[in-house]
């Protein structure tokens, strides 16, 4: 599936070929922590599927659980996350945020990661009361 991405601002622009069926919700504690919630949703891109259209994103270079490093692309204008870049592997692979990509509506998470992690009240988000807007 081709998607196109952008952050808030529109500073930073990409697109990429994915697999829908590699849409995942994280709910490690960084994720948790860098995505102000209990779980960020992304989806995996091989780095020959991904390219960057407009911008340099900033980056936040962190240690895994595992020892490896992990860069985090952010724009530095807005803040908006955009990446999870994994250099430690024989090739490149990107975690693309799906809450920048223009298709995210057609995107469904397919597994939860860190579920260990995972607040309490995560399994209660469908049953919550809703508000259409505000």
């Amino acid at each position: 599936m081709h998607v196109h991405g952008s952050c808030h601002c529109g500073a930073i622009r990409f697109e990429a070929e994915i697999d829908p069926n590699r849409v995942g919700l994280c709910h490690c504690t960084d994720c948790q922590t860098f995505g102000s919630a209990g779980f960020r949703a992304s989806v995996l891109v091989s780095g020959a599927d991904f390219t960057l259209l407009e911008g340099e994103p900033a980056v936040y270079e962190k240690t895994a659980e595992s020892g490896a490093p992990r860069r985090l692309a952010f724009c530095a204008g807005c803040g908006t996350h955009v990446y999870g870049l994994n250099t430690s592997a024989d090739a490149p692979s990107y975690s693309v945020r799906v809450g920048v990509l223009a298709e995210r509506g057609e995107l469904r998470p397919a597994v939860r990661v860190w579920s260990r992690s995972a607040p309490g009240w995560v399994e209660d988000i469908g049953a919550m009361h809703r508000i259409e807007t505000q």
